[in-house]
């Protein structure tokens, strides 16, 4: 199987699952897609240390992951509204924020004396992920609020219609915010950024258009979920 292929058939299985966050929200409360973001958020970073190649560009491994985040914070904005989405984005910063501390303890906290050669190696992989940790809080914070204050000024200019528009409008011109202070921060003076950039760029905004069905599909979905105080109401 073709790499490109495989890696597209990775992002939809993602988005799948991603997707899912939205019903069980629906279903149990809004603190699930919250907590989904956070770790998610997490993961990307830790994911983050490998670059690797997405047809002729290169990435960081935690692409596809955080790019989930932006399809949380929409669907958060379309059934929730900006405040339960900036809830989310400020989770994600502090799950984030602990995730950093816990790996800097972890990396020079002195190891057993024979787990030296293990604890060289979790050094090795790792020491990089807290500059990316810190580019991440500042791209994240930056990227993140502009997407959902982009989310509803075109929700709000389209007067609720067109749901793929915000969607991609959104999370377009905020993935690329998102890229760029990233990659700087994170990778300046270690690799070439600005390849980097636009791989990122480009990933993201091929992720995005694909996550707009799924989009679609998760809030049809989500208006037939009777939530779990609906149904206790129902049964008194």
């Amino acid at each position: 199987m073709p790499q490109i292929l495989l890696i597209l058939i990775w992002i939809i299985a993602t988005l799948t699952v991603a997707s899912f966050a939205g019903i069980l929200g629906k279903k149990y409360g809004v603190s699930y897609p919250i907590a989904i973001m956070a770790g998610l958020v997490v993961i990307a970073n830790v994911l983050a240390v490998k670059i690797v190649s997405f047809g002729p560009f290169t990435v960081p491994a935690g692409v596809i992951a955080f790019s989930m985040t932006f399809l949380i914070t929409d669907i958060l904005s379309e059934k929730w509204g900006k405040k339960a989405a900036r809830r989310a984005v400020w989770a994600g910063f502090y799950t984030n924020l602990i995730f950093v501390l816990s790996l800097f303890i972890a990396i020079y906290w002195k190891p057993a004396p024979f787990a030296v050669e293990f604890a060289d190696k979790f050094k090795e992989v790792l020491s990089l992920a807290p500059r990316i940790a810190v580019a991440s809080f500042i791209a994240y914070l930056i990227s993140q609020h502009h997407d959902v204050w982009s989310f509803h000024f075109w929700k709000r200019i389209t007067k609720g219609r067109h749901l793929w528009l915000r969607n991609n409008a959104s999370t377009v011109v905020s993935q690329f915010l998102d890229s760029a202070i990233f990659a700087f921060l994170a990778f300046y003076g270690v690799m070439p950024v600005w390849p980097l950039i636009l791989g990122l760029w480009v990933v993201k905004v091929i992720i995005a258009a694909l996550d707009t069905p799924f989009m679609y599909g998760v809030i049809k979905v989500m208006d037939k979920v009777k939530s779990k105080n609906e149904k206790v109401k129902t049964t008194m």
